[in-house]
């Protein structure tokens, strides 16, 4: 006790936080979101949205703790800080009372980056992005011959309904295809020395071929792979993708939930909001049916190399059947350039104006 005032006790984990008494509790936990507002009477507060790997919650700092407000003004979603606070519930939910809030500093003693970030956070460390481009390759994880006779009709209805190809039926669903392929990087790189491609290698690829990959190229497990991508979504100020509502995200999600991996940040929430899931394509769009909209006419018509001249989705899954791993992560590595390259032009000249970005 020091001043006639209790220590505050230390929590590893912010599920565990119902599990102290203790007055005053300290956590480390990541920044989804900061927002600003006044009560009636015109006071000042911060809510605040809080995670690590176990659990999301909300905070509150009120007037009284001004310099915890002033600080939390300044931060950004993905930064990582130690919190002070006291354990309440408001309307049956837990929300921490935070009375004091900083940024950490270099070797914080006590931080642990996995418990904050997930399993996957040691193989994305070097490579954390604060405006983090995407892009997945997917393919079928499996023989359809093998599947029961049920899921072997409904694949086969549903190519006959798009054109006759299983494979592509099959590498669209999360449920019956496999991610092999995630590129990422800083949306602000204009090459793609940056880019890094996490790549599942074919079963045939023995370790002397995968020690032969180019060093843009880090394989893993799709459970690897996963774990890897929540760890940089959660660090991520912003996550930019093309059509990756409708794509990318639910496969990921359904893929995760496949493996038993937590998708541990929300990026389907509110389909008109900029952040944390910048989907430019709806921004291109903003929900209505104005013709082909794809990344290729798009980088066709504003002057942006395209990914597609070399390569398209339909040839990924025979690509990978015969090995070539890293075609397909050459491919998926433009696809991600040309989507920064499209957000730094909708950066400029149309999400600047707007008062929600």
């Amino acid at each position: 006790m020091a001043n006639g005032r209790p220590e505050p006790v230390f929590v590893a984990t912010l599920d565990r936080i119902e599990d102290e008494e203790a007055p005053l509790l300290t956590a480390f936990a990541a920044v989804r979101d900061v927002r600003e507002g006044r009560t009636r009477a015109g006071r000042p507060y911060v809510d605040l949205e809080l995670a690590d790997q176990t659990r999301s919650v909300a905070g509150k700092i009120w007037d009284d703790a001004s310099a915890a407000i002033q600080t939390a003004a300044g931060l950004r979603r993905g930064a990582v800080v130690k919190l002070l606070f006291r354990s309440e519930h408001y309307q049956g939910a837990l929300q921490l009372n935070v009375r004091g809030i900083r940024t950490l500093t270099e070797r914080e003693p006590g931080y642990d980056a996995g418990r904050v970030f997930g399993a996957g956070y040691p193989k994305v460390a070097d490579s954390l992005c604060a405006n983090l481009v995407f892009d997945i390759e997917t393919v079928p994880a499996t023989e359809l011959a093998t599947a029961p006779e049920t899921i072997r009709k409904a694949v086969h209805r549903h190519a006959e309904r798009q054109g006759g190809d299983e494979d592509m039926v099959m590498g669209l669903s999360p449920m019956l295809g496999k991610v092999v392929s995630l590129a990422y990087g800083e949306a602000d790189a204009e090459t793609d020395d940056g880019v890094r491609v996490l790549v599942v290698p074919p079963p045939e690829h023995d370790e002397a071929q995968r020690a032969a990959y180019p060093p843009w190229m880090q394989p893993v497990s799709e459970p690897e792979l996963l774990e890897a991508f929540w760890a940089l979504a959660a660090h991520a100020g912003v996550v930019i993708t093309y059509n990756g509502r409708t794509f990318d995200v639910p496969f990921l999600v359904g893929r995760s939930l496949v493996h038993g991996i937590p998708a541990r940040v929300d990026l389907l929430g509110n389909p008109y909001a900029l952040r944390p899931h910048l989907d430019l394509y709806r921004v291109l769009t903003q929900g209505r049916p104005l013709g082909p909209m794809t990344l290729d006419m798009v980088c066709w018509s504003l002057g942006i190399t395209s990914p597609k001249d070399e390569m398209d989705g339909s040839q990924v899954a025979p690509a990978y059947a015969r090995g070539d791993i890293e075609m397909i992560a050459t491919y998926n590595r433009k696809d991600v350039v040309a989507t920064a390259a499209v957000f730094r032009r909708v950066r400029e000249q149309v999400l600047r104006f707007r008062d929600d970005w």
